[in-house]
């Protein structure tokens, strides 16, 4: 009897801790009483993969088998829920006179819905009445394990990398879910400036992507704000995580989204333009005029009304005169170029001079020595024009070269050629009058002095920008802070040298050259 009870079974994923029937059984004494039927489990658990959507478990008799026996098969709730995991199951069977085995079906319930592994519980009981002929064994209580087999995939962004215009409206950023795609899952994205800054760049923020059963793909879109100002290429970052469902992140769970300005597309543009005019202009007889540069000066934005803004109009009326006085310079095609080159120099040098005469003037009237009026209103007036160039070429370019090198190179420009220049002609005057050319230094020494000072402080806050993380190892821009802080200390390094510079011009500092 115990030999034919043990007989294994071959049919669906049955186990009693894997996948299969265990082939073991408790030998119960039925010596005692061969009348008697001993019902049990063949098996004390089973496992089913979900996509197989049912499970036989096996009821076996051995003992006493000349007799009709009924029994009763009930399901109990473990982390498997009846309805919504499988078929609940609440009914008696019946083993007919000499049947050993009774296999019973359940059915599983396969939602495409990934989840961890559930099990539930099926309780086997004799029915009423059968206690005087029939009598349970060990195993009255079977475990069964669904086993998840649902794929709901990874999820990723399609680009490590994206790259979008500013006047492109919105970002579209594609997010892929690889390697499966049961069930419904979900993943959360959220936005990370890197020089790119919320609000005011792109609209940032976070949220949530829902992909539903055998969905693959889904596009995150991101507002980008077209602020119509030339500026420097700038990025933000979208990062994933959170992912439910069963999902995992991928390789790809970041993505560096770069808004690329459109003047560089226009700048690309007007070059192929540029040289494409220049063969025309060679064959065309209509060239720009004088008329046509006092008709630029005289309007707002040069006539293109449509694109000015209000300070396109308060700078035409702050300008207008110097905007007129300058139409007078000959157009580039007269001789070449050359005259409007030469002529551009001699108004250059005219105002120059106008400069540093009424800042001369106005400290005279403000009581200030001629040194001090020299290292204030005369340098502001005359640097102001090359502070505005380097802004505009630090907004424009890609490095820091072109700004410091504008500000490097208009200096080397004062030094030896404003200095250089004036200081030759007046040798060579004075000594054709045969009289000696002496110039004292004054205040020279320590001005030069202090100013060679912030210089050098200047270029090592420059250097130590290029290499500290804190600065973002750049020369110019940055994260927001240190970036501000840079540009307060510069300015204070100005005013100190002035500071310094005026206190002992008055004698307020004892110096001795």
């Amino acid at each position: 009897i115990y030999e034919k009870a043990i007989k294994p079974q071959h049919d669906g994923f049955n186990s009693d801790s894997t996948i299969g029937r265990k082939t073991t059984l408790s030998r119960i004494e039925t010596d005692e009483d061969p009348n008697i039927a001993i019902l049990e489990f063949a098996a004390s658990s089973y496992a089913v993969l979900e996509r197989e959507q049912r499970v036989t478990v096996d009821v076996v008799r051995y003992g006493n088998v000349s007799s009709m026996i009924h029994f009763r098969l009930d399901t109990i709730d473990g982390t498997a829920t009846a309805g919504e995991d499988y078929v609940k199951l609440s009914e008696e069977f019946k083993m007919e006179r000499g049947q050993q085995e009774k296999k019973i079906t359940i059915h599983v319930i396969d939602d495409n819905q990934w989840e961890p592994d559930e099990t539930f519980f099926v309780k086997l009981s004799l029915a009423e009445g059968e206690e005087g002929r029939a009598k349970l064994g060990t195993k009255t209580i079977a475990l069964v394990t669904i086993i998840n087999d649902d794929e709901p995939g990874i999820i990723e962004f399609e680009e490590s990398i994206t790259l979008v215009k500013e006047s492109i409206g919105k970002a579209e950023i594609k997010l892929l879910r690889v390697n499966g795609a049961d069930g419904r899952v979900s993943v959360r994205y959220q936005t990370k400036d890197i020089d790119a800054v919320a609000e005011k760049d792109y609209l940032g923020g976070g949220g949530e992507v829902v992909f539903e059963h055998g969905e693959i793909l889904k596009v995150i879109a991101i507002p980008i704000v077209n602020d119509l100002e030339a500026e420097k290429d700038e990025s933000f970052a979208v990062e994933l995580f959170d992912p439910k469902g069963g999902a995992q992140l991928g390789k790809h769970a970041k993505t560096v989204v770069t808004i690329i300005n459109d003047d560089d597309y226009k700048s690309m543009a007007n070059q192929m333009a540029n040289l494409v005019q220049v063969d025309i202009d060679r064959l065309s007889v209509t060239k720009t005029s004088w008329a046509q540069q006092f008709h630029d000066a005289m309007n707002v934005n040069g006539g293109d009304l449509e694109t000015a803004k209000i300070g396109h109009y308060i700078g035409h009326t702050l300008a207008f005169f110097w905007k007129v006085l300058f139409a007078f310079v000959p157009p580039t095609h007269v001789a070449g170029g050359w005259l409007t080159f030469f002529v551009s120099l001699g108004f250059i040098a005219l105002l120059t001079a106008i400069v540093g005469d009424v800042a001369a003037i106005f400290g005279c009237l403000v009581g200030l020595k001629d040194s001090i009026t020299a290292i204030s209103f005369v340098a502001l007036g005359t640097s102001l024009p090359d502070t505005f160039a380097s802004m505009i070429a630090a907004k424009n370019s890609k490095t820091a070269d072109d700004a410091i090198g504008n500000v490097t190179g208009s200096n080397s420009v004062n030094v030896f050629l404003g200095l250089g220049l004036p200081w030759l002609v007046a040798a060579m005057y004075w000594e054709s009058k045969n009289l000696p050319f002496t110039v004292k230094a004054g205040d020279l020494s320590f001005s030069v002095l202090i100013f060679s000072i912030c210089c050098v402080i200047c270029m090592l806050v420059l250097i130590a920008r290029r290499y500290l993380g804190i600065f973002g190892k750049a020369e110019l821009g940055g994260p927001k802070i240190p970036k501000f802080l840079c540009s307060i200390f510069f300015v204070l390094l100005w005013i100190g040298y002035l500071t310094l510079s005026g206190l002992q011009a008055y004698g307020h500092i004892k110096w001795t050259s």
